[in-house]
């Protein structure tokens, strides 16, 4: 049996072929499908089934176009009452690839369709290997899906809690201790709260480190995996009903135009959303005021779908073409399709034509900790997750998740003409609030480069803040 994990940084998720005697199998692909394609061909596989785990409400799938190019069928568990030609699967169905078996298990909790696969092959007098447990966002690597991005259906965070319990007690933990587990997701997406770097394990790895399969009565289980849950990006709910009837081919997306620094200009006065996707550094030395900054570096397709709404208008600002379609690439993956062009020669063309530039000057921890103690007007905010900044934080950092910025940093009552520094994990995260201060009316803005990381590594202390009381 052939198996191949596909892994996609800038969303942390997982998708996989898997192949056997002729036919394949592709799993929670991405938008853009040709790497699936392009590695059945050099296999000779023909590419037979495409199976959701689940409605993603994080990405943009690719099945529509796949099936359309292959011939292969859609599969989705049956709860997911998807509106695309499909084939809907209960527990206990089997699927056949070649030699190879993908039993479905219904998991829900995550969401009421969710599904796992258990993956398995007939090798003959051959040695088997362990059996594959595909889980989608069931079980994650360190953690279990959230159970909260099925609300508008009727279902309550509590009621899916109970669910995922009862999927993972009375089904995945009956597992033997050598499946191997895969998972759709690793660290960084907001499809859990502890996901692990790892993006493979085992049932035997997960029932001892996970610590959400630790022994507990569903009553404790339910409490744990419903407190402090961060609110989940506008995108994912209109992501899950677009992929209930599927989104249309990558191809049909319109080809960026070039636009002089007078179209961007007066496009960014009425609407439009410009978006840099260059570097920190870049970013801060020179940049068109009042547009946001996300860069490539990162986890650009997650950000760009929890900071701007759909279907928002996009001017694009990058250093070349090559920039410029690779963000389109990644910013359809989440549903962002309004490329309306690009700012032609870059920021070298804004500054050309004498138009006003803005700046954020980069600081390094040494600096920020010799202001912080010279400086007692400085203004720190921490912008990364709420479980990362209550494990402790540069001292005096006030808290303002990137994810909820715009909304929650204006709470923090602060003075728009005090200097103010803002700090995140590794500077990424940050630079993108600086930019969204900016637009707020903070001119006396600096980015910590290397974040509470170099803090750390610098031999800093860290302050400790207590978790918010739990409403009773």
């Amino acid at each position: 049996m052939y198996f191949k994990q596909f892994y996609l940084g800038c969303l942390a998720h997982a998708s996989y072929l898997i192949g056997s005697a002729g036919e394949a199998a592709v799993i929670d692909p991405q938008r853009d499908v040709d790497q699936y394609i392009d590695e059945a061909a050099a296999h000779n596989f023909k590419i037979k089934f495409i199976v959701e785990t689940h409605l993603h409400a994080d990405f943009i799938s690719g099945h529509r176009e796949l099936s359309a190019r292959t011939g292969a069928q859609i599969v989705f568990g049956k709860e997911a009452r998807a509106t695309i030609a499909h084939l809907a699967v209960k527990d206990a169905d089997r699927l056949t690839v070649g030699r190879a078996t993908l039993e479905i298990m219904e998991t829900p909790g995550h969401t009421p369709e969710s599904i796992c696969i258990l993956l398995t092959e007939d090798a003959g007098p051959e040695q088997p290997a362990a059996p594959i447990l595909l889980t989608g966002d069931t079980l994650f690597i360190g953690d279990v899906g959230r159970p909260d991005l099925a609300g508008g259906k009727g279902y309550s965070p509590q009621l899916m809690a109970e669910m995922m319990y009862d999927s993972l007690h009375q089904k995945i933990l009956k597992l033997d201790d050598m499946v191997q587990v895969y998972p759709a997701h690793g660290a960084g997406s907001m499809c859990g709260k502890n996901l692990s770097t790892e993006t493979s394990s085992t049932i035997g790895q997960q029932r001892k480190f996970n610590y959400a399969l630790q022994p507990m009565t569903k009553e404790q289980f339910v409490a744990m995996m419903t407190t402090d849950l961060p609110e989940p990006p506008a995108y994912f709910s209109k992501d899950a009903e677009i992929n209930r009837s599927g989104a249309a081919a990558l191809d049909h997306l319109p080809e960026p135009q070039p636009l002089s620094p007078y179209e961007v200009r007066e496009m960014s006065q009425h609407g439009c959303v410009v978006l840099d996707v260059r570097s920190a550094a870049e970013f801060g030395a020179a940049h068109v005021p009042g547009s946001l900054n996300i860069g490539l570096g990162g986890q650009f397709a997650s950000w760009a779908g929890s900071l701007i709404p759909l279907p928002a208008p996009i001017v694009i600002v990058a250093d070349s073409a090559a920039q410029v379609e690779e963000a389109q690439i990644r910013l359809a993956r989440v549903g962002l399709e309004r490329i309306n062009g690009y700012l032609t020669g870059g920021i070298d063309a804004w500054q050309t034509v004498g138009f006003e530039i803005a700046q954020v000057p980069q600081i390094t921890v040494s600096e920020l900790r010799e202001l912080l103690n010279s400086q007692p007007s400085l203004q720190l905010i921490d912008v990364r997750r709420p479980a990362e900044y209550q494990t402790g934080h540069a001292p005096g950092a006030r808290t303002a998740p990137l994810a909820k910025f715009r909304e929650t940093f204006p709470a923090l009552d602060l003075n728009p003409d005090l200097p103010s520094a803002i700090i995140c994990a590794g500077g990424y995260r940050s630079s993108a609030a600086t930019s969204i201060a900016q637009q707020l009316g903070f001119r006396q803005l600096l980015n910590v480069t290397g974040g509470t990381k170099a803090w750390v590594e610098a031999g800093y202390a860290l302050e400790q803040s207590a978790p918010p009381a739990s409403a009773s």
